[in-house]
């Protein structure tokens, strides 16, 4: 299994938050949507830099988000993992294209649209011949916050991954008037409350509505039940 490169830890607590360790970054990653709705790019905002070690909240309801304040305690939170522990890879349906085959993981789903525009991105690795889609295709995957999504490189034998470094992004959904899940990215290690490792992946959405029925991932429930984190 791949070893994160960087010193960033996050920890699932049992039935608390995540744990974090190591020095990271922290940012608003909003979605920004084109004329018609369909989600385009993402803006970041800077947050103030966080103390070495910090919890974020898990449960939803803190009064201090995106940190956790105790409230899984008060409400009873059960935040048991549920999530498979096989590879990204032994999962993955593969879509093929001419040169470029797309990798999916529905569970993994968080629900952020840039799989949409342009005619989905299942039609368009057929047609990645053309250097233009080519384009288009790699990026809309690449900006699939979850990883539910990946690019994969026939020729290489590797996936196409988007260079950055390791930080962690809380996402902000406009569009569907709600707060999205923490972004892990650049190969952040997250490990389970009974102390086994995720498998190390660039791209990671966790839960933080309290919702998801695939805990610690997201699963999109934060857009049925509108969450908000402000």
């Amino acid at each position: 299994m791949r070893k994160s490169d960087s010193k960033v830890r996050v920890t699932v607590t049992q039935d608390g938050p995540y744990v974090v360790t190591g020095g990271v970054k922290l940012s608003e990653q909003i979605i920004a949507t084109g004329s018609d709705g369909s989600s385009e790019d993402w803006i970041e905002r800077e947050l103030p830099p966080a103390a070495p070690k910090f919890a974020l909240c898990r449960c939803g309801h803190s009064d201090k988000k995106p940190f956790c304040d105790g409230s899984h305690t008060r409400i009873g939170f059960d935040g048991t993992e549920v999530a498979e522990r096989a590879s990204y890879r032994d999962r993955a349906k593969v879509f093929d294209g001419p040169s470029l085959a797309l990798l999916d993981v529905e569970g993994l789903c968080g629900f952020a649209r840039f799989c949409d525009p342009n005619g989905q991105v299942w039609s368009q690795v057929t047609r990645t011949d053309d250097p233009e889609v080519r384009a288009t295709f790699i990026r809309q995957v690449q900006n699939c916050p979850s990883g539910r999504l990946v690019v994969w490189d026939k020729e290489a034998g590797a996936a196409l991954e988007p260079e950055q470094r390791a930080s962690i992004g809380l996402i902000e959904d406009p569009a569907e008037a709600c707060s999205g899940p923490i972004w892990l990215r650049g190969g952040i290690a997250l490990i389970a409350a009974d102390g086994e490792e995720y498998e190390v992946r660039d791209r990671v959405t966790l839960c933080r509505c309290g919702g998801s029925k695939n805990k610690p991932f997201c699963d999109g429930t934060h857009a049925a039940i509108k969450f908000r984190a402000k």
